[in-house]
């Protein structure tokens, strides 16, 4: 599925009432999640708002349906994953993980489209549904392949980054003396 990249649809609002209940405002209809879902997945661009206090949503819902999709079927995460971005919550890195997330989720989503794009016009030119789910069957293994690569390359840019701002955090402190830290080459301890 390839994304849409002209001019950006006008924002869709929905309004969530005290009753739980969500409005949307352009079919002037009440909705579930199930269908702010099926906005997600069409590339729909909205906006959940309290309808008293016109306070954004947004994200609290989308939250809501990634609950939804962890409890059902097969999750994404596991608990050591939850819990691991449980812990940057409130930790000088939450910022840093923040933005790692969202560039990593970026460029997965360009190789989706890149090889969306690239499998269209192979199917179309060269193969029938037979040929080409045999394709796909040999080409699991190498995907796999990449995305782990890819993942572990992800993994060590992360560790090299943490690596750079802790030494960057000590080279700015270093001047200050802290209880329990080894002094400096060259500084007496008084």
């Amino acid at each position: 599925m390839t994304r849409n990249t002209t001019a950006p649809k006008a924002e869709r609002l929905i309004k969530k009432y005290p009753n739980r209940r969500l409005y949307d405002t352009q079919s002037s209809a009440y909705i579930t999640l199930a269908d702010i879902k099926q906005l997600v997945l069409g590339n729909e661009v909205f906006k959940v708002v309290d309808a008293k206090t016109g306070d954004d949503l947004t994200r609290s819902i989308l939250l809501q349906i990634i609950l939804e999709e962890e409890s059902g079927g097969v999750p994404m995460f596991s608990a050591e994953s939850l819990a691991q971005i449980i812990r940057f919550y409130g930790h000088a890195m939450q910022g840093v993980m923040g933005t790692f997330l969202e560039k990593n989720i970026q460029i997965l989503m360009d190789i989706q489209d890149r090889m969306a794009e690239q499998s269209q016009g192979l199917y179309q030119q060269h193969f029938g549904p037979e040929a080409w789910a045999q394709l796909m069957s040999l080409q699991t293994p190498a995907l796999q392949n990449m995305m782990n690569n890819y993942i572990e390359q992800s993994r060590s840019l992360f560790v090299q980054m943490q690596d750079q701002m802790q030494d960057q955090t000590r080279s700015m402190f270093s001047a200050f003396p802290f209880p329990g830290s080894p002094p400096e080459k060259g500084h007496k301890k008084k």
